[in-house]
């Protein structure tokens, strides 16, 4: 596997503070729409930037045009709002006793059918196309997230079937794949953290099971879903799982050896798989003999959720680990997540991520050689 990216950003990187601010002042009318349109093109600007300095070989827009990860599927499509107190489905965060904070218990449900009102990612991708000097991956959630929103109380009279509400979301997320491909988009990363925290019992049980929701059927029908949106020619799509990552917390512990049967050969349309791996968390590398041939695996061995930089010798002595399931040329490197899923971002300091990226970077060229630079 020749000239292929060796380093990768998983999509989201730190809003700035200005960002932030121009941000609450957009929503309390303070600023035009005009203005924060030319801070938001000034903050993606030095994000381009701050990536191909450091030297990675795919970029992103930073993912900083949306309050959260979930932005196409939450942020312009009706039938997700506000509700009063907490939803039924619990994400059950957990945290390292130095990143403690509020539980914030989610209020945000599916209260309607889904409609599109405009697409998100187009305007994140042609502004990227424009400016990058770099190959560029467009991220979108995985209809399956629509999981998370999915209230037994709120969301019944519109979806009975929480898997009916995720089809929708998988028509919605069809359109966005199709006008991406239009515009020249040729890597397109699906963001599934649903799929990872499966490895948990206590997750499958509480947060799913507990609520209606079938975490069988996630691993059949929901991949084959999965494979639906992800079926247009000229498109490289790339599958990415975590087990959570807000603010620096996580939902799920425990090893893929529970998913990877189902996930990793059922996932047939997509070219690369990008896992979690960062502590222990993640469990061991044998699942990875699950792989099928030729599949590129991304392991996210650098974390974002802390200021530590990894050992250069210990990241590369994880990859040769790796290759004892998987060779060595089927795999890359990149951070374990983003470094801002949601909006306030990790509890990091801002000089973290280029250092982090840099890293990624270095490690990569090493290893696999100079060539990934051209990829």
């Amino acid at each position: 596997m020749k000239n292929v990216p060796r380093a990768e950003v998983i999509g989201s990187l730190l809003r700035p503070a200005w960002l932030k601010e121009a941000r609450v002042a957009r929503q309390q009318n303070r600023i035009s729409a005009h203005e924060f349109k030319r801070i938001e093109d000034r903050a993606v600007n030095e994000a381009i930037a701050q990536q191909e300095a450091a030297g990675v070989d795919v970029i992103t827009d930073g993912e900083l045009r949306r309050t959260s990860f979930l932005g196409p599927l939450a942020e312009f499509v009706d039938g997700i709002g506000m509700v009063e107190g907490p939803i039924e489905v619990q994400r059950h965060w957990r945290q390292s006793a130095s990143h403690k904070g509020p539980e914030n218990p989610p209020r945000m449900a599916v209260t309607g059918k889904l409609r599109r009102r405009r697409s998100l990612s187009a305007e994140e991708f042609t502004y990227l196309r424009s400016r990058a000097s770099k190959p560029i991956k467009a991220t979108l959630p995985s209809p399956l997230m629509m999981m998370l929103l999915w209230s037994p109380k709120h969301s019944s009279s519109a979806y009975p079937d929480p898997f009916v509400l995720c089809q929708d979301a998988a028509e919605i997320l069809r359109e966005e794949i199709s006008e991406l491909a239009a515009l020249g988009c040729t890597y397109i990363q699906i963001d599934a953290p649903e799929l990872a925290t499966l490895v948990d019992a206590n997750t499958r049980s509480n947060v799913y099971e507990a609520n209606g929701i079938s975490t069988s059927r996630m691993l059949g029908e929901g991949v084959d879903l999965l494979n639906r949106i992800a079926d247009v020619p000229g498109v490289s799509f790339g599958l990415h799982m975590c087990r959570g990552n807000n603010a620096g917390r996580w939902m799920a512990e425990g090893g893929y050896e529970s998913i990877s049967k189902h996930v990793f050969t059922r996932a047939q349309r997509y070219d690369t798989i990008l896992l979690e791996y960062d502590d222990w968390r993640s469990g061991s590398f044998e699942p990875l003999a699950d792989i099928p041939p030729g599949k590129r695996v991304v392991l996210g061995l650098v974390s974002t959720k802390t200021d530590e930089l990894e050992p250069v010798a210990g990241l590369e002595a994880r990859i040769y680990e790796a290759a004892r399931y998987i060779p060595r040329e089927q795999l890359a490197l990149s951070t374990q997540c983003g470094f801002a899923s949601v909006f306030t971002g990790n509890p990091i300091r801002e000089e973290t991520q280029p250092a982090k990226l840099k890293l990624v970077a270095e490690v990569a060229h090493r290893l696999w050689g100079e060539s990934a630079r051209h990829a």
